[in-house]
């Protein structure tokens, strides 16, 4: 063989491998193998975990009951805030308008939805331990701070109640809706409507405690008795929520709003026909006990009107649930806005005496409060579940933004008390429920499947057609 042939094989040869180097590879090949069946095994665990709902037994019912009771107190004192609305306005602060006083109800529902996005990521991290005493504290705190306030300093009012007591609350209210998410998934909506049947229980009750307990032993005794039922609710709340799912444990500014919701349209019309319909949401709650008396009704019944607004909310959170359960959130949820806007329009505009208005506040009372219920429902129906905390927590941002300027701006449209400007509250608030229905109506469309599909065919035949126009034309 010549010397050129033999350089030949020599480069063909294979370079040879050190045994160390060979070694190496042979292990990081092993591991590689070994892991991948592991890191699979924990994937499949997690799923499985993911997959795996209870939907119902002791521990969850037992969240059900303290998700309920969290609620009874945060959102039941937002939708009592029309008691605390009347006595503000007749004794507490008679040198502040029924715009301002109203606002700090607002704050209360802004800090409560709009630290929502906040709160909701924290529960995905972290889950409630830590959340759900803070904010008790600090609720029970704000109602004592409330007792002690001045008459005509509107600014400890606003402070105490509005901004304190709308931070504690806000810690409460995400955490407690979100955490059904974890325990049931067939029958979610129906957790969700006894959870927050609890605010409507709350709505009721607080009301008619302080109506009683203020003749007899003043605003404030009867603030600081409220704060004490505040107290053992929390307490009961505090020791029988518990999460069910791995917590992530880390949380970071960038993801605490997941704005990857409103990539999918249908989360995008929802959070729309949310902002307009809890823009009007709270009108009736802050106004009809106002309305009421400018009419002439008596004051033995306009007390008891937002009872009865908030008595009515009690089935209207859990029967619709059960409906969407069954035959889908939204096929509940427009009706349900539509009549809503009717009895807004239709019968608490032309209403004048009792009888009429009575039958507003019951009717709209039992209607409306699915409002509360059906929202996360739906929310909760098309986002993943990691992230289910962060996504209601979006959405109740731009609600927050809603109540903020909702029921100011009707003070503001009611300059004067009288039947003019009470006309131009009430036709405001029955357009943006109206507005929102349609947008709700359009969601639906975009869910629904055959809708899609009809309507991607009928799009890709008329693009055929006018294809063949266009051939037939240059031919």
């Amino acid at each position: 063989m010549s010397d050129r042939d033999q350089e030949k094989v020599k480069v063909a040869e294979p370079e040879k491998v050190p045994e160390k180097v060979a070694t190496s590879l042979v292990a990081t090949v092993q591991a590689d193998v070994e892991a991948e069946p592991v890191s699979a095994q924990v994937d499949e665990e997690v799923q499985q975990e993911l997959e795996t709902v209870p939907d119902g037994g002791r521990e969850a019912w037992l969240v059900v009951l303290g998700s309920s009771l969290a609620l009874f107190v945060s959102a039941g004192m937002v939708n009592a805030y029309g008691a605390f609305q009347t006595y503000y306005e007749s004794t507490l602060l008679l040198s502040s308008s029924s715009s301002s006083i109203s606002l700090i109800g607002s704050l209360q529902v802004f800090f409560l939805f709009f630290f929502g996005t906040l709160t909701g990521r924290m529960f995905d991290a972290y889950g409630t331990s830590v959340m759900l005493p803070v904010g008790s504290v600090i609720s029970v705190f704000s109602l004592m701070m409330v007792s002690l306030a001045q008459k005509d300093q509107a600014y400890q009012i606003f402070l105490s109640h509005g901004v304190l007591f709308g931070i504690g609350i806000s810690l409460l209210y995400s955490p407690s809706v979100a955490v059904l998410g974890h325990w049931f998934k067939r029958r979610r909506a129906l957790a969700i409507g006894l959870a927050t049947g609890g605010s409507a229980s709350g709505g009721v009750i607080m009301p008619i405690i302080l109506g009683q307990l203020i003749p007899r032993v003043g605003f404030a005794w009867a603030v600081r008795i409220v704060a004490f039922v505040v107290m053992g609710c929390l307490i009961v709340s505090c020791l029988t929520i518990r999460t069910r799912l791995s917590l992530s444990r880390h949380m970071t500014w960038r993801t605490a709003i997941d704005f990857g919701g409103f990539k999918d349209p249908r989360y995008t019309l929802a959070t729309i026909a949310a902002f307009l319909l809890f823009y009007a949401f709270f009108i009736p709650y802050f106004y009809i006990q106002i309305y009421a008396t400018f009419q002439g009704v008596q004051s033995g019944i306009a007390d008891y009107l937002v009872a009865i607004l908030n008595a009515m909310n009690i089935p209207a959170r859990i029967i619709p649930a059960i409906f969407a359960d069954r035959y889908g959130t939204l096929t509940v949820f427009v009706p349900v806005a539509a009549v809503c806007s009717v009895l807004l329009l239709g019968l608490w505009l032309p209403s004048r005496n009792s009888a009429s208005i009575i039958a507003f506040a019951a009717l709209y009372g039992l209607f409306s409060g699915g409002f509360s219920s059906l929202l996360p429902t739906y929310i909760a129906s098309i986002s993943p579940r990691e992230s289910l905390g962060a996504r209601i927590g979006s959405v109740y941002m731009v609600v927050a933004v809603a109540t903020l300027v909702g029921t100011p701006t009707g003070g503001a449209l009611l300059k004067d008390v009288d039947q003019k400007h009470f006309n131009a509250l009430i036709i405001f608030a029955g357009a943006l429920t109206v507005a929102g229905t349609v947008v709700l109506a359009i969601a639906g469309v975009v869910e629904s499947v055959k809708l899609r599909r009809l309507f991607t065919r009928q799009v890709s035949s008329s693009q055929n057609r006018a294809q063949e126009q266009d051939t037939a034309d240059e031919g």
